[in-house]
């Protein structure tokens, strides 16, 4: 088989697990709104948003680093896994583990202090996980991380619906929520194992490649995580958990709809790591080609769908309590296009080795951004926080196509984005002209007049559908 077959098989199996683990993850989400409420579940979103800010300060970047240093010929390739997994338990576990006490001395309510204390064991499974799927996106084996992360919601959505049976409380919630993290750690470990070696090891000389590796990347997501959950952490200290909570609701979505970038980024970062660094110009050309306008055919429909459905989509998912969350979704779909050029161009700064020269990106972005934030979160509330997030995506996503063009000097083509955009117009079109009809039925419609319109633009070819489908070379 084909590599390009390859990535599209590995591609078609994530997306499918995909769809599988998103409609798991919306139907917990809608669960959870509809059972905690808006007090409750601010909790919910409050403890988990203080979490994943520790948790991105310390992400190193080892899901890039992991894939670019497995597709370089300098180490060996069982000794790296092992130590990269020692190194990512160690650093987690010593950060991890003094969250607890600092949240202590913030004005949270007590069951959600009592939360943190012990969610920071998903925090750590989550951790452990970014080596494996570095690991995967390298071996083309990307359908194991998609077994693992539909299991982990299944197991969430039968905690749920068994502790809501019971009239269960906060807490309870909490503990599902950590034991179905686990659940995707213990998947992804399995199948590792099949095709690797597993175990934490410690080797001087490898702890060091990686540190010189990361370092960059860390500083620059270290930045990064202001703008990315500063939004919500600041709106947990300013006001009160009901507007957490409706903030939050959109803002979960937003997550679902990230996580498409940073998977399909993932599958081509070790292809443009590995043309780039053995200077295979055409290849990476190619590969950064399709990078964008992959990303672009996702991203485009995506924002403009969201736009016109944004109320319903949020009233079918968390109830009617929760409809306010349309007003802010509109706002943060806004910023979903940043934060894919953001996914696309971050990814090739690692490729070609230029992460120290984006550092800049995201230190002034991280000024700028928790300066507005400061300024307008008290003041306007979520939509101070949502359209300052807005203008921190986009302008990082930006800056690092300025930056990413200027050290490549590839021009990207914009033909089959124009055709891109001229599909989701009409798609958008239509979505107004029959919004009467029940969002269920707008999707797969929209879903429909979108593609149909780019196949008959040449926008997607015969040829790349035949490329995809077919199974065995010629």
């Amino acid at each position: 088989m084909s590599t390009t077959r390859k990535i599209a098989h590995n591609t078609m199996a994530q997306i499918v697990g995909k769809v599988f683990s998103t409609l798991f993850g919306l139907l917990a989400i809608g669960m959870m709104t509809r059972y905690l409420g808006q007090e409750k579940f601010g909790w919910y979103i409050t403890t988990l948003t203080f979490l994943q800010f520790v948790a991105i300060l310390v992400d190193f970047g080892l899901v890039p680093v992991t894939a670019q240093m497995m597709s370089e010929p300098e180490h060996d390739k069982p000794a790296l896994l092992k130590n990269l997994l020692g190194y990512r338990l160690v650093t987690a576990a010593i950060f991890l583990g003094i969250a607890p006490f600092v949240a202590l001395l913030l004005p949270y309510p007590m069951e959600v202090k009592i939360a943190i204390s012990f969610t920071t064991i998903n925090m750590l499974a989550v951790a452990i996980n970014q080596v494996f799927i570095g690991f995967l996106q390298v071996k083309l084996k990307m359908h194991f991380a998609a077994i693992g992360e539909v299991v982990g919601r299944v197991v969430l959505v039968i905690c749920l619906w068994f502790l809501i049976d019971r009239h269960a409380g906060f807490i309870q919630v909490m503990i599902a929520v950590t034991l179905a993290s686990v659940a995707y750690t213990v998947v992804l470990w399995v199948k590792t194992s099949k095709i690797a070696k597993l175990g934490f090891a410690y080797d001087k000389e490898i702890w060091k490649s990686i540190t010189i590796k990361m370092w960059p990347i860390a500083i620059s997501i270290i930045f990064n995580v202001i703008y990315l959950k500063g939004d919500t952490l600041l709106l947990s200290l300013f006001r009160p958990q009901t507007e957490v909570a409706l903030y939050g609701a959109a803002y979960r979505v937003i997550d679902v709809l990230a996580q498409m970038a940073m998977m399909l980024m993932g599958i081509m970062l070790p292809l443009l790591a590995y043309h780039w660094s053995r200077k295979m110009t055409g290849g990476f050309r190619k590969h950064y080609q399709q990078s964008f306008d992959m990303m672009m055919l996702i991203v485009t429909p995506m924002v403009v769908g969201t736009l016109v459905l944004a109320k319903p989509i949020m009233t079918l998912i968390a109830g009617k309590e929760f409809i306010a969350s349309g007003d802010i979704l509109q706002i943060l779909i806004l910023g979903i296009f940043g934060l894919y050029m953001g996914a696309i161009f971050g990814h090739c700064a690692v490729a070609i080795n230029k992460q120290k020269q984006t550092i800049w990106i995201y230190l002034s972005d991280a000024i700028i951004t928790l300066t507005a934030y400061l300024i307008f979160i008290p003041i306007y509330g979520m939509y101070g926080a949502a359209w300052v997030t807005v203008f921190s995506e986009l302008y990082a996503g930006i800056l690092l196509f300025l930056t990413i063009r200027h050290y490549t000097k590839e021009k990207l083509r914009v033909q089959t984005f124009a055709k891109i955009i001229f599909s989701s117009l009409v798609m958008g079109g239509v979505l107004i002209l029959f919004s009467h009809l029940h969002v269920l039925l707008l999707v797969p419609i929209g879903g429909v007049v979108y593609a149909g319109f780019l196949y008959g633009l040449g926008g997607i070819s015969k040829e790349t559908i035949g490329e995809i489908l077919r199974l065995k070379n010629k």
